[in-house]
């Protein structure tokens, strides 16, 4: 069934039409003090407490325990149970999806056609164990006999540098793979591209932070998994996130999300979620082969919230587009300067943005600031919109005590489970990615186009003309 025709997307949507234009959340924290308790959520980790505080929100209760049935009826407990199963529920690939199983601290068996996974997971594991630290001892040599002093990640896929390693690797006559056949790690089918910092290919990290730094980051994902396969839904961090963006998305309309991180340490923490996001769930067809006729998801973009303050806050704050937002901090900084005055003075921006970006200003306290300031009359009345703000835009908060790898795991772990969800709740498969294989298809049929100087006439005219001209000006 599709979203838009489940009886609970239909009994929300009637709500929302009737009530959502007086949702208020000034007054709603005005009418309820507890407001805050009741709509957030402490994550108890084994490196501190992580809050999810999501009470900035346009939802009141009502709405929270409406999403949450239609949660639980569009059988996102089940698709949980499933992946975790090792069922393979990337269908249009007949794939396992078992990013878990890579982190998979406690050991447990999990099985894919009948054979427990983990033996391999862990055979690989202490095989990049070792090649790290032969590495980073500089017992491991290159080819002149001399310690390793950089890595060079070459990536496949979405990542950087396929293009380059594939031009390299064909113009690169006489190398042999065998020479460094010591030196490599499987990947199993069931790990996707998007999920693969988990496996073997996240060497280069484990390379660059110490294997047991490593193990900490799997650490973390562990413990989110855990939580995410546990905890209900109406306590499930991953799941709220979802929940909150289904709210936004396919109610609101609203087309985009944001990820603001107050910390220059995570300053890529978006641009990796652009990926991991509209690569998951940039899709229109579902699971019975329809097309949907609703929104799936999202536009994902960001910076640090320190940089985006100065760039792209005005748009969020005063624009005609809805942008839900999530704002992440440390409360502890990795450089406490000036016994922390500047990250306080970092917390203090973080926690006046969202505050703001909920309150607004009212045209009476627009008024009144610009009073103070030594206007009035006609000058007063020309600048006094400009000085309004709506308010009422949503924001999750989470801070966390300190970025370690440990904590880093725990939060690209909780995004992922919130990205498979929203997919479940759309009835999309979050895990293939077809959508970029066609261009790929084009560019293998313009290439050899490029190579000589006939005219080009099998595309369209515009298509054409591009090559045309660059045939033309190449050097």
């Amino acid at each position: 069934m599709g979203l838009t025709s489940d009886p609970n997307f239909q009994n929300l949507e009637k709500w929302y039409k009737s009530n959502a234009a007086s949702l208020n959340m000034r007054q709603m924290f005005e009418a309820d003090k507890n407001r805050f308790q009741n709509l957030s959520l402490t994550l108890k980790t084994d490196e501190g407490d992580i809050l999810l505080d999501y009470s900035k929100n346009l939802i009141n209760e009502e709405v929270m325990k409406m999403l949450v049935e239609l949660a639980k009826a569009r059988g996102v407990e089940a698709s949980r149970d499933k992946m975790f199963s090792g069922e393979k529920i990337n269908f249009t690939e007949g794939r396992a999806v078992l990013h878990v199983a890579l982190r998979n601290r406690s050991n447990t068996p999990i099985n894919v056609d009948g054979k427990d996974v983990m033996p391999e997971v862990n055979q690989v594991l202490e095989k990049m164990k070792g090649f790290c630290h032969k590495v980073r001892s500089g017992e491991w040599k290159g080819y002149t006999g001399k310690s390793i002093t950089d890595v060079v990640n070459v990536g496949i896929g979405g990542s950087d540098l396929v293009c380059e390693i594939k031009t390299h690797c064909f113009t690169a006559n006489g190398f042999s793979f065998s020479s460094v056949r010591s030196g490599v790690f499987s990947l199993l089918d069931w790990v996707g591209g998007r999920y693969s910092l988990w496996s073997a290919i996240g060497l280069s990290i484990a390379l660059h932070i110490g294997y047991e730094n490593f193990e900490k980051l799997l650490a973390g994902a562990h413990w989110m998994d855990t939580h995410f396969r546990t905890a209900p839904v109406d306590q499930n961090a991953p799941m709220l996130l979802a929940l909150l963006g289904i709210w936004y998305i396919n109610f609101f309309q609203a087309e985009t999300h944001c990820l603001l991180p107050y910390d220059q340490y995570m300053h890529r923490f978006a641009a990796y979620f652009q990926q991991g996001d509209m690569e998951s769930n940039g899709k229109y067809i579902t699971t019975n082969g329809n097309r949907v006729n609703y929104h799936t998801g999202p536009i994902v973009w960001g910076e640090p919230g320190t940089n985006g303050q100065h760039a792209f806050y005005q748009l969020i704050h005063q624009g005609t587009r809805m942008v839900p937002a999530d704002f992440l901090i440390p409360a502890q900084s990795q450089h406490p300067i000036r016994n922390n005055l500047h990250h306080k003075i970092l917390v203090a921006n973080f926690l006046a943005q969202t505050e703001a970006l909920m309150k607004g200003k009212t045209t009476e306290e627009a008024k009144k600031e610009l009073e103070a300031g030594g206007l009035s009359g006609d000058k007063l009345e020309k600048i006094l919109p400009h000085k309004v703000f709506q308010g009422n835009k949503p924001t999750n908060s989470i801070i966390f005590k300190k970025l370690s790898p440990y904590t880093l795991g725990v939060l690209i772990a909780m995004y992922e489970h919130k990205i498979f969800i929203q997919g479940v709740m759309w009835e999309i498969n979050s895990f293939d990615q077809w959508g970029v294989e066609l261009g790929k298809q084009l560019a293998k049929k313009i290439e050899p186009e490029l190579q000589d100087s006939a005219e080009v006439t099998s595309h369209d005219s515009s298509t054409n003309g591009l090559i045309s001209f660059l045939k033309k000006n190449f050097a």
